[in-house]
């Protein structure tokens, strides 16, 4: 049986979310270890699929550039799951990762995934805040890093040429913050790796993109036995409609003057308030 669905880009978030929690490392996790959650609305989908709770959203791309949050900072980030809690670890995430165990997990989002299977994530503070002062370490501490990401994602040139094309300190003007680019290793699930997690089908993808809302959509063909097919397009159909995941305060983008303006200088929207 073959049947044709589209997913929007926080639909095929959901998708995701679900696949990765059926991944059996991450079900084992659930049951006698710890999963590591690094907040994004990608991630913050896998927290609410988890322990029914989103996250807080920090930096994010917007029609007016690279934005972070205009709200005071509310809510969890980073968190550790465990045994069904969660733990708020923003401040404590040296300790949580030299607490974690071999087979522990780690669940990372990305900004940016190429053709040849690497993901980077954006930097738009100075060694990418407190998180990003611990994201190398943590891939060289444990195997098992889950990278979430959505084919809208996709870019067309090698990350690593492109991350060594430029730096953040490059950048002259910026809608929004200047962000640069550092290298995730990790195994990665777009929503292509995720339904195939959700039943015994195989995926397609055939087109990519849309209009009025579906910007960024990701048109598939699922392929397999009737009863498999049918399970997911259950699932799919019970999505549909879902909006981006995050503490809700905090999807609020900045604006000028905000106390974080002094940590994105290039910023041209801080500059023409000015005049």
């Amino acid at each position: 049986m073959l049947i044709q669905v589209t997913l929007t880009v926080h639909e095929a978030k959901r998708v995701i979310a679900k696949g990765i929690v059926r991944l059996p490392v991450v079900q084992e996790a659930l049951r006698s270890g710890k999963i590591l959650l690094k907040g994004g609305t990608t991630v913050s989908a896998v927290c609410e699929e988890m322990v029914g709770r989103p996250l807080r959203i920090s930096g994010r791309i917007v029609p007016m550039g690279a934005k972070t949050s205009g709200a005071s900072l509310t809510g969890f980030h980073s968190v550790l799951i465990q045994q069904g809690e969660w733990i708020d670890v923003d401040d404590t995430l040296e300790e949580a990762i030299e607490n974690l165990r071999p087979e522990d997990v780690a669940i990372l989002g990305a900004n940016a995934i190429d053709p040849h299977g690497n993901a980077a994530l954006m930097y738009g503070t100075f060694l990418g805040g407190k998180p990003g002062k611990i994201m190398s370490g943590l891939m060289a501490e444990i195997r098992n890093v889950l990278i979430a990401v959505g084919l809208e994602k996709l870019v067309p040139d090698p990350l690593p040429q492109i991350i060594q094309a430029f730096g953040r300190k490059d950048i002259a003007l910026s809608m929004g913050m200047a962000v640069g680019l550092t290298p995730l290793v990790g195994k990665i699930i777009t929503e292509r790796e995720a339904i195939p997690l959700l039943a015994e089908v195989s995926c397609s993808v055939i087109g990519m993109g849309g209009i009025f809302g579906a910007e960024g959509a990701t048109t598939m063909i699922i392929e397999g036995e009737k009863e498999e097919v049918e399970k997911v397009f259950q699932i799919i159909v019970s999505i549909k409609g879902e909006k981006v995941s995050g503490i809700q305060e905090s999807l609020i983008e900045c604006e000028f003057p905000n106390e974080r303006c002094k940590l994105h200088p290039t910023c041209i929207y801080k500059r023409s308030k000015k005049q």
